[in-house]
């Protein structure tokens, strides 16, 4: 930072620190970027994000930087977000259209009912038909403790680790390394794992219930 630089990747609590450390100085910024923007300002992260902004921003001036948001999703908030800090003639780039939701086509979708008691059961035998022995799975939770619980599941046949915020981040990386290199079978993770991965060898993802 001291020396000069011209790209700089950070987390909102990360970079307001370093203003107010008067180690950054954002005046000359000619590009934003706000990445997972829905996320991002749904979090809390508003307020820290809008303080940012107010550095490099100067309300009506045609100089400011160039602002791009992208976003998984784009509920109406998100327009209105943009709006207030883009020109006026922004441009809407849209991948997904007038569909709520776009699925890969190559993607079979299977909904299977059965009993909280069972699931360990039920999982452990749709892993083995759809995944077999060698393919990868990802099986999501919603608590920890649920992750914690189902990995050490005697049911499971195959080998099973559990990745949540309750692991040091330095152990999650390891679990990540593991589960692309095919130590192990089955990831099964809390929302921590449902963006921003990608592993190809995946065959299987489970939704231990129906998603938020």
């Amino acid at each position: 930072l001291k020396s000069g630089i011209d790209i700089l990747v950070g987390t909102p609590g990360r970079i307001k620190d370093h203003i107010q450390n008067n180690k950054l100085e954002l005046s000359s910024v000619k590009h934003v970027v706000l990445d997972e923007v829905d996320h991002m300002l749904d979090m809390g992260f508003a307020e820290q994000v809008e303080e940012i902004l107010g550095f490099a921003y100067k309300k009506g001036s045609e100089n400011n930087p160039q602002t791009l948001l992208f976003s998984a999703t784009c509920p109406r908030w998100v327009y209105d977000v943009a709006k207030k800090y883009m020109k006026d003639e922004y441009e809407q780039i849209d991948l997904i259209g007038k569909k709520t939701q776009r699925t890969a086509t190559t993607v079979e979708h299977l909904a299977i009912q059965c009993r909280s008691s069972q699931r360990a059961g039920v999982l452990g035998d749709i892993i083995q038909v759809y995944s077999g022995s060698q393919g990868r799975t990802i099986v999501f939770c919603e608590t920890k403790k649920e992750a914690n619980e189902l990995a050490m599941n005697a049911s499971l046949k195959q080998d099973a680790q559990s990745l949540h915020g309750d692991i040091p981040q330095k152990q999650r990386e390891i679990t990540l390394k593991g589960f692309r290199n095919g130590v192990f079978e089955v990831l099964i993770a809390t929302n921590v794992a449902a963006r921003g991965l990608d592993i190809p060898e995946v065959d299987l993802v489970i939704q231990c219930s129906p998603p938020k």
